[in-house]
């Protein structure tokens, strides 16, 4: 498969990364769940890095569980918000800006590496997961929880039912789901080709609601 794509979703800047940071900001529970999900796979001192964390809530959840969070994003709009939760959460979490493919971070920085909904809409995937393998402590893991292309639409609307939105932004996020998110969704087979063409060599795939989650481990 290609290593390389267009990047073709909106551009998360100004306005609209506003506006996805108010109405992802109504699933707070969702990043908790996600949180309490990674916390057995985490030690207390562990120093966690989410790639691409958007309005960074799960990066501001982890670093209320204690563990050293940092961040990047490409979007300067995300990097100030996600910066700004984190004071009105009273958490320390070290917020930068960057490139999933070039981060700006030493090698074995981290524990862990975290990317959630994003992964789709990198024009170098395969960059990125060695990246996040550069980064990582020998033993790190990483993981990736996106959307799976195969999701349907009876899935998709219940996933936005879920998320208690008004009416119109429920359409907008349906229709941002069924027109433009599958469209740069991976299958789970192509997520393990990349695991397998990456510096980690292999990756394990579980299923995920209307997502799918790719685990990794860089060898000790």
């Amino acid at each position: 498969m290609r290593t390389r794509k267009a990047y073709k979703g909106m551009p998360m800047e100004g306005v609209i990364a506003t506006w996805y940071a108010r109405n992802t900001g109504r699933e707070r529970a969702r990043f908790d769940d996600t949180a309490n999900r990674l916390a057995p796979r985490l030690s207390p001192a562990a120093r966690v890095l989410e790639v691409a964390p958007g309005p960074g809530y799960l990066s501001v959840e982890l670093a209320r569980r204690g563990y050293s969070v940092s961040a990047v994003d490409i979007s300067r709009s995300f990097v100030r918000i996600t910066r700004e939760s984190a004071v009105r959460a009273g958490v320390s979490v070290d917020v930068r800006h960057g490139d999933a493919a070039h981060l700006p971070f030493a090698d074995a920085s981290f524990d862990y590496a975290i990317c959630v909904a994003a992964f789709k809409n990198f024009t170098d995937p395969l960059g990125a997961i060695n990246e996040m393998h550069r980064v990582l402590r020998p033993g790190g893991q990483a993981s990736i929880l996106d959307l799976r292309r195969n999701a349907t639409p009876e899935e998709i609307d219940a996933e936005v039912r879920r998320m208690h939105l008004s009416r119109m932004n429920a359409q907008i996020t349906r229709w941002t789901f069924r027109f433009m998110l599958l469209k740069l969704a991976y299958t789970s087979r192509q997520l393990a080709e990349l695991a397998e063409g990456s510096r980690f060599g292999h990756g394990e795939i579980s299923a995920d609601g209307i997502g799918c989650e790719l685990r990794m481990t860089k060898a000790a």
